[in-house]
């Protein structure tokens, strides 16, 4: 089936972008069956469905015509669930419907809304846009629905896994009912099928068959890595595989950070790309990968849906995803259009079994191995170096005098170096880094007998990956004749035997088998290495390297045999009881004579006080009221009569209460009626001051006195000290 079913418009188009062969889905959108439908459609990502529904609503929207004429009222609402995606929905259908004139608006987050509601006021064919900001524009009457033909969902899962269900039915109860409805999604969920049953009419099912064991196009990796080289494995997969461009996920924000900045300390071209960034930064780096000025793209699972990168054909899951759909989606991103890519996931011991669990779940096969050495990338630099285009052609003429004073001036092996060395000098260095190795055996799980000695072996020593040994062990059963040398870093230094052994490794120019034990103390470590090797090995370790770790042999006969990690502990058992050896019923002599206790008996001594006798207790005995000396008896049994003084108001009335004892007689009743009485203490007259008379004499001005004066002694204890200075009143 070819694509001239199609608008003659869209036709031209598909064409000009040498789309000769339709995809499996978009083959089932062009039926004539489904022809202005509404479609509920499956497919895995990477099948092009941007294109599809894109063909899909084309006759809706034109019908008969070549073009579109003026725009207006929108005619096609498209709804995507991340604005990247939005903006790629945009640019697909820009180039589709380029010889319909179509005009397309794009309204996502994080733009501009005044610049959307301008370009909305001078009219458009087609919008997408993200269901939030498509909501506020139609609240704010920015956008009119009403006349819709088409509504496309795209990614209808994803949308609703976001928390856009409120929006989605929204914009969908505001369109005209009679408009064609799509809904494109990976999967169907039951929530798309609710959704599709409540604002669809009679849909076409369309379910298209993913290939079995994943995406066919796309190779998978597992690589074994110890938890603390991933960042390091990143930089040797990237050097490995040289991928024009590469995208690496991680699950969060800081690891986003974290990692794109190791990535350009050692010389990528990288960028990032997660939602704490603005809009206009996510637009930059994706403009930037796709003009080439950027190579790597670190991104979160903002990332997993919908981008589309030309020339991506590598895809490294630096942490493992949570569940296998999220897995497919990331590696979705290569693999596109018939394209090959490669999808590497990181796998650390710890999460062995959740990897084999994402991978049995998403139904495909990976390769297990172990990251790329440094050997490996060395190999691959050399070929790369060969086949490059700078090696090949003839030289222009202006070339030809330099290329002449370079041959002239110096050999051709001086020529050869400076080459190698401007090549290397462009690209990032490798790394050392380490394989677990964990997989080698096929079995699921270990149990406790995979770890136990040997019979006979001594702990610690013999024994392969044991988890408590000072070391690894690199070949079981005894090793033949062997020789120590020492390094200097130890455990205060941070030395670590899985971070020792690939260095020992790459400095002697030896395989992991010949070496030893490697026994680390504070502040030096002690390896074992083959006799055989042992003089090689310190020829070409013996010179400091990057790493600036001294090798050096063990010399003298006590050091050839270094000292236990672990002492060997006390024996705190009791020592074994010897029976002695009996004649009959006698007792063995002793080695010695036993001498007797003598005790000597109690002697009371006599009481050296004097006369004095002892304290003796006795019992408390009260004494009669009578026998004491010092009381008196009660002398007097009538009570006498008051004596006090008289009353002096006894017999008149009270009126004013009763008087003190201290009260003056009030005799004169009519002293109460004078105004010039006073009752404070009783009935004084009071009398008038003369206005200018002073009888008392002149008045003195105030002087404090000094503090303690009138009181005896006061002036010698002051003496010679300021006055004191009381409070002030408030």
């Amino acid at each position: 089936m070819s694509f001239l079913t199609s608008s003659a418009p869209l036709a031209r188009a598909l064409a000009e972008r040498n789309y000769s062969d339709p995809t499996p889905v978009q083959s089932a959108v062009l039926e004539p069956a489904a022809a202005g439908r509404d479609l509920l459609v499956s497919s895995q990502t990477g099948s092009g469905k941007t294109v599809a529904y894109g063909l899909a609503i084309g006759s809706t929207l034109l019908g008969e015509a070549e073009a579109f004429g003026r725009g207006g009222q929108p005619l096609a609402l498209i709804i995507a669930p991340t604005r990247e995606l939005a903006l790629q929905v945009q640019r697909e259908l820009a180039w589709l419907y380029k010889h319909a004139n179509a005009r397309i608006i794009a309204c996502v987050g994080g733009m501009d809304p005044r610049r959307e509601a301008a370009l909305l006021d001078e009219g458009a064919h087609i919008v997408v846009g993200t269901p939030g900001r498509l909501r506020d524009h139609i609240e704010r009457h920015r956008l009119d629905v009403s006349a819709l033909r088409a509504v496309v969902l795209d990614e209808a899962d994803e949308m609703l896994d976001l928390g856009f269900r409120d929006d989605l039915e929204f914009i969908l109860k505001t369109t005209p009912p009679e408009r064609q409805s799509l809904l494109f999604s990976a999967t169907l969920p039951k929530a798309i099928i609710q959704l599709a049953t409540n604002y669809q009419r009679n849909a076409l099912r369309i379910e298209v068959a993913g290939t079995p064991g994943g995406h066919a196009d796309i190779e998978y990796r597992a690589i074994r890595v110890y938890p603390k080289e991933a960042e390091l494995a990143v930089v040797n997969l990237l050097r490995f595989h040289d991928s024009p461009t590469a995208l690496v996920f991680c699950n969060t924000r800081n690891s986003v950070r974290h990692l794109e900045a190791i990535l350009l300390e050692r010389g990528f071209a990288a960028v990032a790309l997660s939602g704490e960034l603005s809009q206009s930064e996510r637009n930059s780096a994706l403009q930037a990968l796709r003009d080439g000025r950027a190579r790597v793209c670190v991104a979160t699972d903002v990332a997993a849906r919908g981008i589309d990168l030309p020339g991506l054909t590598l895809v490294i899951h630096a942490e493992l995803p949570n569940d296998p759909e999220v897995m497919q989606h990331r590696s979705g991103r290569t693999g596109r259009a018939g394209n090959k890519g490669t999808s590497v996931l990181l796998v650390p011991p710890s999460r062995r079994r959740k990897a084999e669990m994402l991978l049995a779940e998403a139904k495909v096969e990976a390769v297990w191995a172990g990251p790329p050495t440094q050997d490996e990338i060395r190999a691959l630099d050399k070929e790369r170096l060969l086949n490059d285009p700078i090696l090949t052609g003839e030289p222009g003429e202006v070339d030809a005098a330099m290329v002449e004073a370079l041959i002239a001036g110096r050999s051709v092996n001086e020529i050869a170096a400076a080459l190698v060395r401007i090549y290397r000098a462009r690209l990032p260095a490798s790394e050392e880094v380490g394989d677990p190795n964990f997989a080698r055996d096929s079995r699921p799980t270990r149990s406790r007998d995979d770890y136990a000695p040997r019979e006979g072996a001594r702990f610690g020593e013999n024994r392969e990956d044991s988890p408590r040994s000072d070391g690894p062990r690199h070949k079981s059963g005894p090793r033949g004749d062997t020789v120590w040398f020492r390094l200097n870093i130890g455990r205060k230094d941070g030395a670590d035997p899985r971070q020792l052994l690939p260095m020992i490794c790459r400095r002697g120019k030896i395989t992991r088998d010949e070496v030893g034990a490697i026994r680390i103390f504070d502040k030096e470590t002690k390896v074992e290495i083959d006799a055989d090797v042992a003089e090689r090995f310190y020829e070409l370790a013996k010179a400091v390297d990057r790493d600036k770790i001294v090798i050096e042999p063990v010399t003298g006969e006590d050091e050839r045999r270094p000292a236990k990690p672990f002492a060997e502990k006390a024996s705190h058992a009791p020592a074994a009881y010897a029976k002695p050896e009996r004649d009959g019923d006698a007792r063995p002599a002793r080695a010695y004579e036993k001498k007797p206790y003598e005790k000597k008996p109690y002697e009371k001594k006599p009481y050296e006080g004097g006369d004095k006798k002892p304290y003796a207790k006795k019992a408390y005995e009260p004494k009669p009221y009578e026998a004491r000396p010092d009381a008196k008896p009660y002398e007097g049994a009538e009570k006498k009569p008051y004596e006090g003084k008289k009353k002096a108001y006894e017999g008149k009335s009270k009126p004013f209460g009763a008087a003190k004892a201290y009260d003056p007689v009030r005799s004169d009743r009519d002293a109460l009626s004078d105004p010039n009485v006073s009752f404070r203490s009783g009935p004084k007259p009071r009398y008038d001051k003369p206005a200018g008379d002073k009888p008392y004499g002149e008045k003195k001005p105030y002087a404090p006195k000094p503090f303690g004066a009138g009181k005896s002694g006061a002036g010698k204890s002051f003496a010679g000290k300021p006055p004191f200075k009381g409070k002030k009143p408030r």
